[in-house]
């Protein structure tokens, strides 16, 4: 068995350089995987299924490419594409999960999360994702018509990182004691998570034992993923862009 863990690629039109990578990391990695898990922030900006950009068309086309060849896909909401859908999991060949989620990773229980629930230090972004991740308001914002809806994905794009330049580093990484929290409520010894763009393996303790966090990289200057090969050890693994 061997399964992939990637997130952060933020695949966006003016970023050509990490849609390469992207196809060349499923013809290289990808294909021939067990598995692939992909914990959020795939896109940069999703604003909804019927949103059909060349860029979207092409990596649907490749993701069909690797599931039809066997790999199971699973994909995880982020902050920038949580409006990702049923009829996009299905043109690909993939699996929603929920934020959180735990898995038999190879028989080791593992929690997956997207990361920025962890991030509780960051009180007014966490009220910003409680209102994004409201059933009634995503259902309202995907009636508007798509141009509106590009709009304001661009507004709010500009205003998360405004708000972000003027924020201490502290403050947009998760909060230990949370992690800890999250272990221990889902009873697990392992934790792979992506957002914070803080690729890095922590040891910690959890449930009264030894604990590992596995952090995930972005793809803004390198290739991050996390590869688990039958029961051992997980590795956090890069190569260039």
């Amino acid at each position: 068995m061997r399964t992939l863990f990637i997130s952060d690629l933020h695949l966006e039109e003016s970023r050509r350089d990490i849609t390469d990578a992207f196809l060349r990391f499923l013809r290289a990695h990808a294909t021939g995987a067990d598995q692939l898990f992909i914990l959020g922030d795939f896109f940069e900006a999703w604003i909804g299924d019927d949103e059909r950009t060349p860029l979207q068309e092409e990596v649907a086309e490749a993701l069909k490419t690797v599931t039809a060849n066997g790999t199971r896909l699973y994909l995880m909401h982020g902050n920038r594409d949580f409006l990702i859908g049923e009829d996009f999991c299905q043109r690909v060949g993939g699996e929603l999960l929920d934020d959180p989620t735990v898995i038999d990773l190879h028989g080791t229980p593992t929690l997956l999360m997207h990361g920025d629930s962890l991030c509780t230090a960051d009180v007014e972004y966490q009220k910003f994702r409680k209102t994004m991740r409201d059933p009634q308001w995503q259902t309202m914002f995907l009636k508007r018509p798509l141009a509106d809806r590009q709009l304001v994905a661009r507004q709010l794009r500009d205003m998360s990182m405004a708000k972000n330049q003027g924020k201490k580093e502290a403050i947009m990484d998760v909060t230990p004691e949370d992690v800890v929290a999250s272990m221990e409520q889902h009873g697990v010894q392992r934790l792979i998570h992506g957002h914070t763009h803080r690729p890095a393996i922590h040891e910690l303790t959890a449930n009264d034992e030894e604990a590992r966090r596995y952090v995930l990289g972005d793809w803004e200057e390198s290739v991050w993923w996390i590869e688990v090969i039958d029961d051992q050890t997980p590795e956090l693994l890069k190569e260039s862009l």
